[in-house]
């Protein structure tokens, strides 16, 4: 977002201070000369709470001004976030540099004066991640022309972002829109803060594949959808700290559960991968030289586990274990503290224990490959019954 852009955002805000912000036409000097020291206090205030790094432009251009000098050392930071008062640290020490000191007689600090909440729409949303490694991520924000907009940003685990909406109505239908999606049976959406969703945007765009262009829609407003702290948590970082790294022990077995009841997963490498693997079992339980039905499985488990050391680069586990947070962070939203603990333990495991040994990663195989695997099973129950007849 540009300066003029956010500070159009600010005169739909600070609406007693629109008629002084828009004949300015986004000049920040000509803006500052046109207000009174406590609008411009409103204006910088709200700037440094809502948009920090524009807030921080507007600083830095007023920062040499010296009408503003007192405007700046006396705004009251206590409401600002970490983000505004780290710019007002900086602006400040710059003035008290050039030796610019406040005035013992100087006023009370000024408290920038916020809009009523009800003026201010803002907020995120995201679904689960869908078996196919696919979520949305919703963001919603007050339209600086009136009304509300919403960002639609579809995200695939391999792919970084492959979709992208813009919609602008009245905030009424943007509300009605969001009760539907959060209300859904399958997939509803679930609430985050929007910084964490932006930081699960950012996090898309470094995933990217270089021959993977951005979508159209999305590259128009990509700074505006990342325009958040590089440290800024994604939500399933959030229920991370919330319920600690390892919570559930090493106890995997509820979340092979999980994988095996369709509640999370199965995210599964390619197809073409799944394909050379299921060919591979069909030649194991065909071969005429494994006579043995346990040795069979057992051949059967070594495939698998073999698949999955050869396969499962550590790019790949490091992606596993971003998406079974992810998914904490949902089943924690909905009040399931356990599937959350579970999903948290997975994670942990694909991070820090060999692949091979992973029963949530071979989980995540066995549901795609269970056609091949219905079909050793039968071939192996029919040699049992065919060893059982006695011939006369």
């Amino acid at each position: 977002m540009s300066l003029a852009e956010a500070l159009e955002a600010a005169a739909s805000a600070l609406r007693k201070d629109a008629d002084v912000i828009r004949p300015a036409n986004g000049d920040p000097v000509r803006l500052l000369s046109s207000l009174d020291s406590a609008a411009a206090a409103r204006v910088l205030g709200w700037m440094l709470t809502h948009r920090p790094r524009d807030g921080a432009e507007l600083a830095d251009a007023w920062v040499d001004e010296p009408t503003a000098a007192e405007i700046i050392l006396t705004l009251d930071d206590g409401p600002l976030p970490k983000a505004g008062r780290k710019v007002l640290r900086r602006v400040r020490h710059r003035l008290r540099s050039r030796g610019v000191e406040v005035a013992e007689e100087a006023p009370e600090p000024m408290v920038s004066s916020l809009p009523p909440i009800e003026d201010e729409i803002s907020g995120g949303y995201v679904t689960p991640i869908d078996p196919g490694g696919t979520r949305i991520a919703y963001l919603l924000e007050s339209h600086p022309s009136g009304g509300a907009r919403l960002f639609e940003v579809v995200i695939d685990d391999r792919l970084g972002v492959v979709g992208c909406q813009v919609y602008s109505s009245g905030r009424s239908k943007v509300r009605q829109f969001l009760r539907e999606v959060t209300g859904r049976a399958h997939f509803a959406a679930e609430e985050a803060p929007a910084d964490s969703v932006r930081g699960l945007i950012a996090r898309a765009i470094a995933v990217q594949p270089a021959d993977r262009s951005l979508p159209q829609g999305f590259s128009d407003w990509k700074g505006h959808l990342t325009n958040v702290q590089e440290d800024a948590p994604t939500p399933g970082e959030l229920v991370r700290k919330a319920l600690g790294d390892d919570p559930a022990g090493s106890d995997l077995q509820p979340a092979v559960e999980l994988v095996k009841e369709g509640r999370v997963g199965p995210w599964p490498p390619s197809q073409d991968a799944l394909k050379g693997l299921a060919e591979r079992l069909e030649e194991t339980i065909g071969s005429p030289l494994i006579v043995s039905g346990a040795t069979r499985r057992e051949q059967i488990d070594a495939g698998i586990r073999e698949f999955l050391e050869k396969t499962y680069t550590e790019a790949d586990a490091a992606r596993e274990a971003h998406c079974f947070r992810e998914s904490a962070y949902v089943f924690w939203k909905r009040g399931d503290e356990e599937a959350a603990r579970s999903c948290l333990a997975a994670a942990l495991a694909f991070e820090s224990s060999p692949i091979g040994e992973n029963p949530v990663a071979r989980a995540m195989l066995e549901i795609p490959l269970a056609p091949v695997l219905e079909k050793i099973a039968g071939e192996e129950e029919e040699r049992q019954e065919s060893s059982l007849l006695v011939r006369p």
